[in-house]
């Protein structure tokens, strides 16, 4: 593997980086970070990581470039690197709401660009991250497809689902926890302790997921094994569903979605 710089470092970044280096694809010292401030940088200067304020320094050397920033910020720091990429490098955007041909519009259209939408889970190398390219070769895909696998799953696919991905992976990871949080608070409601009834939300959380990722069974079926007649279960589900909870989700899965596609541009 070549040295790869993750262009403003924030949680993010750093989290992608930490999971290269848990890995093994990397070394700390093949890593270059940056920001804006090299104060902010301390900890990863700590853990070995290369760091710097000079984002076109940074690219200058590296085989793959990622960008980790603001959509707002984009067009400026592209600007700034410009001069020192050359033909031969990978550019990964995980900027929301931008897509290949904005990256190319201003680095050129000569340039390989891949897009990667990673989630917080990152950070736990727990990440489901969705990557999609315009024309990027087979190889590069797979290189960048064995970067993100580093730090979770990941889903190749179309770039027009992109902003799609972005709601109901990157967005959606809040749309999970706040489920969780209102099934603790339900807890303690109904006589748990705040940080039981947390725990206990958790790991029932937790143990649908994998239910699902190990049976490969549909969420209905497993419904089904738990929702007997005049139950309990069923009464409940009912009750959330009359209250609008499964359209809710869907409703604020599609907002987010409408808004990712527009960031670039406000």
């Amino acid at each position: 593997m070549g040295k790869i710089a993750i262009i403003g470092s924030g949680n993010i970044g750093f989290s992608l980086a930490k999971g290269l280096v848990k890995s093994g694809l990397y070394q700390t010292s093949d890593i270059t970070l940056t920001r804006r401030s090299l104060s902010s940088l301390k900890e990863e200067a700590e853990l070995g990581f290369q760091i710097s304020d000079n984002n076109a320094e940074a690219a200058k050397t590296a085989e793959i470039v990622v960008l980790a920033i603001l959509p707002q910020q984009l067009r400026k720091v592209m600007e700034d690197i410009k001069p020192a990429l050359n033909h031969q490098q990978i550019i990964v955007s995980v900027v929301s709401g931008v897509n290949c041909s904005d990256v190319k519009a201003v680095l050129g259209e000569e340039k390989t660009v891949i897009r990667a939408m990673p989630n917080t889970a990152i950070a736990i190398g727990q990440s489901m991250t969705c990557i999609a390219t315009d024309n990027a070769e087979e190889a590069k895909i797979k290189q960048i497809e064995t970067l993100f696998e580093s730090v979770g799953s990941v889903v190749v696919i179309q770039e027009d689902l992109m902003t799609s991905a972005t709601a109901l992976c990157a967005c959606g990871i809040a749309f999970f926890l706040r489920a969780i949080r209102a099934a603790s608070q339900g807890g303690v409601e109904i006589g748990f302790h705040a940080h039981d009834a947390l725990k206990m939300a958790v790991q029932t959380a937790k143990g649908a997921a994998d239910l699902l990722l190990q049976t490969q069974n549909h969420p209905e079926g497993e419904i089904d094994k738990v929702t007997s007649p005049k139950g309990c279960t069923i009464a409940g589900l009912n009750e959330m569903e009359h209250n609008g909870f499964s359209s809710a989700f869907i409703k604020g899965i599609k907002l987010s979605a409408k808004k990712a596609g527009g960031l670039y541009n406000e």
